[in-house]
């Protein structure tokens, strides 16, 4: 019998920690998840799935648009935020349900509280007077917004958090931060028809991406009238009876109904006792973690964005995954964070796998650029000026395709295709030797025949 009263302890019931403990409470093993808020972690209940309701609600009026060019008689359209909300809310209760059901099923024991470590098999449990031990613990405890701190009136702000949760649609919105989330939000508020304004302090959003990604989506924000403000600093915030001011450091001022932060997130630390079992945490709070998601500590473990690592919801799956496999079915198993695609629901989409051409030189020395831009099909019957921008990064000695970026329609799908081809290691001439689906977006990766960009010495930039 052991002397502890679980094998497995996970702290956190979002993604990571709920697949790691269905897997380990299937062995056999007693498992037993604390959450102190909602089941489903950020990604089901403040993340990916209500942010992407919210941009399908927002293309809805594009596509009225599209529809009418296309001979459609559309009539009078009308968004109702609060019935949208409220179906929203549903459907992510709905979701939530299925998390606690599956957990119950693979036998887990849920526990809706806090847990906060008092050594490093003993946990404390919030609220509830009650002390469990366990053999392994797992945190899986995830990130929060990272509010301004120092900012003059920040606390009329709000977060990604609030916003999905908002009494009312507001007439008026500055969005600051130039990242995937700031970008997504100030695109949904957009598209619903909200005076939206992005404003980001660096010289052009989306940092860590292609260049030409980034530089071709601002782009495509301007032509669709996304007001976008770069290198501007807030330098205070005021209320008023017209509503809150943002005075930036360069002099302007932008009056809105709403003011919404997003720059950045941090990994969700706070009250979890970490110092009290002896867990390495590194400067920005994240806990540092080994190949195995193992931490300095033995007998504790560590998955998803509470890491820092990649932060993104199918990577905290596997990681948890991968955990369970080794500790509980004497798989050996490591999540290899290497050509990780991922997507930014922007309008249009960004969709990117493998190395930027920058990293790529920096890594492989001469690399071939492929480059295309063109009117899509559907939109250029209607009169739209937008464009979509493909690129493929195929390092020169191996001839391997090492990096896809797309700014399109339907970016995301097409990308997870191609990121088979990525991980796979397939090289220019094997995507030139894929026959074509036409007439389709996704055609262009296959039949990009032409340097666009002669191969550069990484020294001679």
């Amino acid at each position: 019998m052991s002397a502890y009263d679980y094998d497995l302890f996970v702290i956190g019931a979002g993604s990571g920690g709920v697949r790691a403990a269905r897997l380990a409470a299937a062995s056999g093993a007693r498992v037993a998840v604390a959450e102190e808020y909602r089941i489903g972690g950020t990604c089901v209940i403040r993340g990916c799935v209500p942010k992407k309701f919210m941009v399908y609600a927002s293309e809805c009026a594009e596509q009225f648009e599209v529809a009418r060019g296309f001979g459609w008689s559309i009539g009078e359209t009308n968004f109702n935020w609060r019935a949208f909300i409220d179906a929203k809310d549903i459907e992510i209760s709905r979701l939530s349900g299925i998390y606690a059901s599956n957990l119950a099923k693979a036998g887990a024991e849920l526990i809706q509280a806090k847990a906060r470590f008092t050594d490093a098999h003993t946990l404390e449990l919030v609220g509830l007077n009650r002390s469990v031990t366990a053999d392994k613990i797992l945190i899986a405890t995830g990130g929060r917004p990272k509010a301004p701190t120092g900012l003059p009136g920040v606390e009329y702000a709000i977060s990604s958090n609030e916003a999905f949760h908002l009494p009312r649609l507001p007439k008026s919105i500055v969005v600051v931060g130039g990242g995937y989330i700031a970008v997504e939000f100030a695109c949904i508020f957009h598209g619903l028809g909200v005076d939206t304004t992005l404003v980001y302090r660096g010289p052009n959003i989306l940092r860590g991406f292609d260049e030409d990604v980034r530089v071709h989506l601002c782009d495509e924000l301007h032509k669709r009238g996304l007001k976008v403000r770069l290198s501007s600093v807030h330098d205070r915030i005021e209320k008023t009876p017209d509503g809150l001011v943002s005075y930036f450091s360069d002099g302007g001022a932008i009056t809105s109904d709403e003011v919404m932060f997003a720059t950045g997130r941090e990994p969700y630390v706070q009250g979890l006792g970490l110092e009290a079992a002896g867990v390495m945490m590194d400067a920005a709070g994240a806990v540092v973690v080994d190949d195995w998601s193992r931490t300095n500590v033995e007998n504790i473990w560590a998955v998803g964005d509470v890491t820092n690592r990649i932060n993104l919801t199918p990577v905290a799956i596997r990681e948890g995954a991968a955990f369970a496999e080794t500790e509980f079915y004497e798989r050996p198993t490591r999540f290899d964070h290497a050509d990780v695609a991922t997507a930014v629901f922007s309008q249009p989409q960004v969709a990117c796998v493998g190395l930027s051409e920058t990293d790529a030189r920096k890594a492989l020395g001469e690399v071939d650029i492929y480059l295309t831009r063109f009117r899509p099909m559907k939109t250029i019957f209607v009169g739209h000026e937008d464009r979509v921008l493909m690129k493929l990064v195929v390092e020169r000695a191996s001839q391997k395709v090492v990096g896809v970026h797309i700014v399109g329609p339907e970016s995301a799908e097409i990308i997870q295709m191609a990121a088979i081809a990525v991980k796979a290691g397939l090289t220019k001439a094997q995507w030139d030797a894929t026959c074509a689906v036409h007439p389709s977006l996704a055609e262009e990766l296959v039949t990009l025949k032409d340097l666009y960009r002669p191969p550069i010495l990484a020294t001679a930039r």
